[in-house]
């Protein structure tokens, strides 16, 4: 593991690490970030000292990359009790923004990246969408100590991959909702019936239609 005061993203770090051959299992924990990425190019903005700020080497199978970054967002709903949001975003029961994975592969199909933001005791002010887990238990740990249990919680079920998309399931609180899918090309309204068990969102479209989505934004939407 090594901790940095500040990087422009761990994840470029620990993806240059690993194109350099570095092996499965290296953590890069930072302080603040100066680039910081969130999914389809969005920035990921913390204080310094907010957050835990954090990415993960992983070398699974190549079928098994998809399911390696969703054991990350599963451990993570595990030790701060938020459900997760498809695809891997962490959501507080009023659907506030907790936490969010981001992953990158690369190497030809040999290593993923997954990094990791959560928000423990701080949001930016200017995100309102945002909440910290000091918000919702009063037992937050220290980051060191926090990104501890994560790594607790994520080593047995990368051992177990395949018993991943079952929790996943049992986690997602996008199925069953009411949900707005804005995708590349299209901007669609439907019910997010379930992830297959290649994590695409399996939705019934408003005319009928099922449809899996494997890129896009899904919004909830508010029961009418």
């Amino acid at each position: 593991m090594r901790h940095v005061a500040e990087t422009g993203s761990t994840n470029s770090d620990v993806a240059a690490a690993a194109a350099a051959g570095e092996p499965e299992g290296l953590v890069i924990v930072a302080d603040h970030q100066t680039a910081g990425r969130g999914r389809l190019g969005r920035r990921w903005v913390a204080e310094p000292g907010s957050a835990l700020l954090a990415s993960i080497l992983l070398r699974p199978t190549s079928a098994d990359a998809q399911l390696a970054v969703a054991a990350v967002a599963c451990a993570a709903s595990a030790v701060t009790g938020a459900g997760i949001k498809w695809p891997n975003d962490l959501v507080a029961p009023d659907n506030r923004k907790l936490a969010g994975v981001l992953a990158e592969s690369g190497g030809n199909g040999t290593w993923v990246v997954v990094g990791i933001g959560v928000n423990l005791r701080d949001v930016p002010p200017d995100v309102p969408d945002a909440i910290a887990l000091s918000s919702l238990r009063d037992d937050v740990p220290s980051r060191d100590a926090f990104l501890e249990q994560l790594l607790g919680a994520l080593e047995p079920r990368y051992a177990a991959i395949d018993a991943v998309p079952a929790e996943y399931r049992n986690r997602c609180v996008t199925i069953g909702r009411d949900v707005r899918v804005v995708g590349v090309s299209s901007t669609f309204e439907g019910v997010a019936v379930s992830v297959d068990d290649a994590g695409g969102l399996v939705v019934r479209r408003a005319d009928g239609e099922v449809v899996t989505v494997t890129v896009g934004d899904v919004v909830h939407l508010r029961a009418s």
